[in-house]
């Protein structure tokens, strides 16, 4: 899988295939989004989730597998090798772009799954259509609680299991641990945020803006880097 992914990509530019695929998969996941964010705004209820959930449900699996591989993505792990440019452009315009794109990736994976359940916590059927529910919608620590633990209990269940049949694997017990500490952060920003926007309704809508302004951004920084590495100044790598 790493050799296959270190080869030229498709684009034809400097970059390799993870690379190209990740740039794909980034536009494939921003355009479901954007096109949602249309059919929410007419109305359309079931096709704003299905094309959000959708996107959402692919994005984190994307990018758990560009963690695991690593190659997967504009965002180079070779350090200054990978980029041809100046060493004053590297420093105070790539680097900059890239943190802020990092910063905003691990903001979109935690919106990602909090949105998904909210979308599903604050939905309702009236006469066969999907709308929001304009009503309370809250959660008790005690729920947190006894979900956070269930899912830590099946997390180690499963991480024992890959260690019993595969051996033991850093990587993969920083994926797992990763995941937990997403979905602790998830609880910790419901907690906060619906005593903002106590009714279910609202706090989707508002927060439903603010995380498509994450992802337009995310995409346009993610394809800056990706310029930048691999057709503006492209360096060892590709």
């Amino acid at each position: 899988m790493f050799d296959l992914l270190r080869q030229p990509g498709f684009f034809g530019t400097h970059a390799t295939l993870g690379a190209d695929l990740s740039q794909l998969m980034a536009a494939l996941f921003t355009g479901l989004f954007i096109i949602g964010w249309f059919q929410a705004k007419r109305h359309r209820g079931h096709g704003h989730h299905w094309l959000m959930l959708g996107g959402m449900v692919a994005m984190v699996g994307f990018f758990t597998a560009y963690y695991l591989f690593r190659q997967l993505g504009v965002l180079a792990f070779e350090g200054k090798e990978g980029f041809g440019g100046s060493q004053t452009l590297y420093d105070y315009v790539f680097i900059p772009v890239l943190t802020i794109h990092i910063i905003l990736v691990i903001i979109g994976l935690v919106m990602a799954v909090y949105m998904i359940v909210l979308g599903f916590r604050s939905q309702q059927f009236i006469s066969g259509a999907r709308v929001l529910s304009e009503t309370l919608l809250q959660t008790s620590w005690k729920t947190v609680s006894l979900i956070f633990t269930g899912l830590t209990s099946i997390v180690l269940l499963l991480f024992g299991t890959r260690v019993l049949s595969a051996g033991f694997s850093k990587r993969k017990l920083e994926v797992y641990l990763g995941f937990l500490m997403l979905v602790a952060i998830v609880f910790v920003v419901e907690m906060g945020i619906q005593r903002i926007w106590p009714d279910g309704g609202r706090r989707h809508r508002a927060l439903g803006r603010f995380t498509m302004i994450v992802y337009c951004i995310l995409f346009l920084t993610g394809t800056f880097t990706y310029a930048m590495l691999y057709i503006l100044y492209p360096g060892k790598i590709g």
